[in-house]
């Protein structure tokens, strides 16, 4: 008599395990015969040994070696966090089957990833000026270094651009970049410091070869550019300087020293030569900055002071859309004196103030505003934004606002207001 458990007679189940028992043994002993084909001792011991098994592919990426002749996959697994920005959809490096002739023979797949941390300028519409002596030092900057094979000189790596605040160095060099076609990639001060040791110079060489992947794989002009510079690795009274600050401050001065040989973690190789990338460095104060890394030999320097007529004609430019003239725009240098060019940009953003505060009232007040701007409705359309008419008075009166909104800034010490009791 059968006892049944759960819907399962017990005969059954003894049934299905012998099953099982026997399935891995055939399993068993076929991997056995297997491998003797294989190693050409499956004939009984006196014959031929079996010929080896066809390889899926010609060049399977299993079976690829590198330019070293060794390993492929293994030498990838062995360096130091797997990393490896030069490898993409190349025919004879990855298999034929995945590589496919869709994406060209020698695509780089992983490319669209990366490029992330270049910077296009789609944003910068219109009618900008350039002045001509800032024009040439990049420019003449940048041509040297990708020519320098050609060149029987010493050739500085890096251009460092210094100057007063508000004066349109980061700006200037965009609109170079933009006119030259140059797809660079850009950082700033605040990337030069973390709180694990080393991951900021890392971070630079990382930077470093992702714009010599950029001129390899896309044919464009890159380089790379740190704004800021000193705001991150300049030496202050009663600043500490940290481990950071003296590794960033090495790897550029490295950087200068061995452009086409570039470690970011990885087994040193032969074959792995980098592009000489131009390096491009902006500031306030470059005294500030370790000696050694703005010697002659390795950064070339430039200090930018737009004179009267470079203000001129950048502020002209900026404000020929709204109807200025030339002549009003010199009676509005005149009249503020010894500004910077942000200033000027500011002043007429100033301006908008008035037509923004209407705005937000025809979309139903301030109450409104995160309805109107972050939920409205798929078809539904913001009221048209009518940008004010730029006349003389709107922007020197506006002009007077900023200027006695520095004045307050420079005259209110609201610190001595606070500490005044401190020393009671």
């Amino acid at each position: 008599m059968a006892i049944a458990i759960s819907g399962v007679s017990l005969p059954s189940l003894f049934h299905y395990k012998n099953s099982i028992i026997a399935r891995k043994s055939r399993i068993r002993s076929f991997s056995i015969r297997s491998c003797k084909d294989v190693s050409g001792e499956g004939d009984g011991g006196g014959g031929e040994p079996s010929q080896k098994p066809k390889r899926l592919s010609e060049k399977s990426s299993w079976e690829a070696k590198d330019s070293e002749g060794k390993d492929y996959l293994y030498r990838l697994g062995s360096e130091a966090d797997n990393m490896n920005i030069a490898v993409g959809a190349r025919a004879g490096v990855i298999d034929d089957l995945f590589a496919g002739n869709f994406l060209g023979r020698d695509s780089d797949i992983v490319f669209d990833y990366r490029q992330k941390v270049t910077r296009s300028f789609e944003h910068l519409q219109g009618d900008y000026y350039i002045a001509p002596v800032f024009m040439d030092k990049v420019v003449c900057h940048i041509v040297k270094n990708f020519i320098v094979h050609l060149l029987n000189i010493k050739v500085p790596l890096i251009l460092g651009i210094w100057g007063g605040k508000g004066q349109g160095k980061s700006f200037q060099t965009e609109l170079i970049f933009q006119a030259m076609g140059v797809e660079p990639v850009i950082m700033s001060a605040g990337e030069l410091e973390s709180e694990r040791a080393g991951e900021p110079g890392k971070l630079i060489r990382e930077r470093y070869r992702t714009a010599s992947q950029v001129v390899q794989n896309q044919g464009k002009l890159s380089c790379l550019m740190i704004n800021d510079i000193d705001a991150g690795i300049g030496r202050f009274e009663n600043t500490q300087v940290t481990v950071n600050n003296q590794i960033v401050a090495g790897t550029l001065m490295n950087l200068a020293d061995n452009p086409n040989r570039v470690s970011i973690g990885q087994d040193w190789r032969e074959a792995d030569i980098t592009n000489r990338i131009p390096i491009i460095l902006t500031g306030n104060d470059f005294s500030t900055i370790y000696a050694p890394l703005i010697r002659d030999g390795r950064m070339e320097k430039f200090y930018w002071q737009p004179n009267r007529e470079d203000i001129v004609n950048i502020v002209h430019r900026m404000y020929e859309k709204d109807g200025i003239s030339r002549a009003q725009v010199i009676d509005i240098v005149n009249t503020f004196p010894n500004q910077a060019l942000d200033f000027y940009g500011a002043l007429r953003s100033r301006t908008y103030d008035t037509s923004i505060s209407k705005w937000v009232d025809d979309i139903g007040g301030m109450e409104k505003l995160g309805e109107k701007l972050l939920k409205r409705r798929k078809n539904e359309e913001l009221p048209t934004f009518t940008p004010p008419e730029q006349t003389m008075d709107t922007l020197l009166e506006a002009g007077y606002s900023l200027i006695k909104e520095q004045q307050f800034v420079m005259e209110t010490k609201l610190s001595k207001e606070y500490m005044k009791n401190m020393d009671d």
